[in-house]
């Protein structure tokens, strides 16, 4: 009997460790026993986010979902959107459950406004003493109840050194310049696009006024002509390839495209830009906010922002993760400007609803502009085909005079 029960405890045993062993968590944190209320409960979230927007852990650095299902034991979905305009729609369309998502300052004010978001209980979040008090109470979210701020940035003109002239630079006149016809990338989303516009023109990023607005879309459907594609993701392959010279984008993602084509260069333009906070936040309904609200708290960890903002390299709020990152990086003065080029920043704020709506019809006016403006573009498209090929003839036409002439020449005797 003892040798049969011996023989099932060894059997036993070697089943044990045949099974796989849970993941050991290897990141830092400030209370291990906090992160532990959830494990072995069975618990999820749903996490939404922008794309290529927290450290996988494919650059050799830290996987910052495995890290924190690790440390849990909760398990994270995890998905992306390209807008906020797209996220704002599937959260306002019921059609989606999630229990975190980042979002801009300016989508936040306007979910904040419209009920969407829960408040957060801060007991759940005690890192966020690591966020610099200059964050804790935005323009977007006053008192800082509905969101902790993940990454910000600044939005400038990404550019290829070999391509662009360097006397053309300096201004967001560089996007309406028809010397890049064709090479010229633009926002596909409205409020980066109009902002663009309407600071070029003299105005506030937040408009006011529906005549702003007019005169900020008439500018874009000036420079419709010239724009080779509206993108958002997709400026990536297109300007790491060469297949545009000039778009506008955010530093932080500038940052990275230029660590990957030293051909490419960045600058704030002179008339100002807008400066951005993107912050997590769990909307209303969701079905696990404690749990949620432990996602957030992971975020601010020194070592994961610190992982997040050197993968990312957006600009990082979390003061205690600047401490721990590289000074070559958070002296770079793309991703943490200089006093100077922050006094020309604005903040998006949210726009009235009747501002809103009119920047939305506007938008589509824009974007459905294309027949009224092919006429333009016809003419200009036959005169360069003309225009080549006259001078394609005319190369062809002094070619065959020149050989003629060699033809007709004595040959020289040695």
């Amino acid at each position: 009997m003892m040798k049969k029960r011996f023989l099932s405890l060894a059997l036993a045993a070697a089943l044990l460790l045949a099974l796989p062993l849970p993941a050991l968590a290897e990141v830092e944190v400030s209370d291990p026993a906090y992160y532990e209320r959830f494990r072995g409960k069975n618990v999820s979230i749903n996490v939404h986010n922008w794309g290529e927007y927290i450290s996988d852990g494919s650059d050799e650095g830290m996987d910052v979902i495995s890290e924190f299902e690790a440390l849990t034991g909760i398990k994270v979905n995890y998905t992306t959107f390209a807008t906020n305009e797209e996220l704002y729609a599937r959260l306002k369309s019921g059609g989606a459950n999630y229990d975190v998502v980042i979002p801009s300052d300016y989508a936040i004010a306007r979910m904040i406004h419209e009920g969407m978001l829960e408040e957060l209980d801060f007991d759940n979040i005690p890192n966020l003493k690591n966020i610099s008090e200059s964050f804790l109470d935005p323009i977007y979210d006053p008192g800082g109840k509905y969101s902790v701020p993940y990454t910000w940035g600044t939005v400038g003109v990404i550019y290829n050194t070999q391509m662009v002239d360097e006397e053309d630079l300096g201004s967001w006149d560089l996007l309406w310049n028809e010397k890049y016809l064709g090479e010229i990338l633009m926002f596909s989303n409205p409020r980066d696009a109009f902002a663009i516009a309407l600071k070029r023109l003299g105005y506030s990023m937040n408009p006011t006024r529906e005549e702003e607005l007019r005169d900020a879309t008439d500018s874009l459907k000036d420079q419709k002509l010239l724009v080779q594609a509206y993108v958002m993701d997709e400026i990536f392959d297109k300007m790491l390839g060469g297949e545009a010279a000039i778009a506008p984008y955010y530093a932080g993602d500038a940052i990275t495209m230029m660590a990957d084509n030293p051909d490419l260069s960045y600058f704030v333009p002179e008339e100002g830009t807008n400066r951005f906070v993107d912050a997590a936040v769990i909307p209303v309904g969701a079905k696990n906010k404690e749990a949620a609200e432990m996602f957030i708290n992971f975020l601010l960890e020194p070592e994961v922002g610190a992982a997040n903002a050197e993968y990312i390299g957006y600009s990082s709020p979390n003061d205690a993760a600047l401490e721990l990152m590289d000074p070559e990086v958070t002296g770079d003065p793309i991703a943490y400007p200089p006093d100077g080029v922050i006094e020309k920043t604005e903040f998006f704020i949210e726009l009235s609803p009747e501002m809103s709506l009119a920047m939305d019809k506007m938008w589509t006016e824009v974007l459905s502009s294309d027949e009224a403006y092919s006429k333009w573009l016809i003419p200009i498209m036959m005169l360069v085909a003309v225009a080549a090929s006259v001078s394609i003839n005319l190369l062809r036409s002094w070619r065959k005079r020149r050989d003629r002439e060699y033809a007709d020449r004595p040959v020289k005797k040695g």
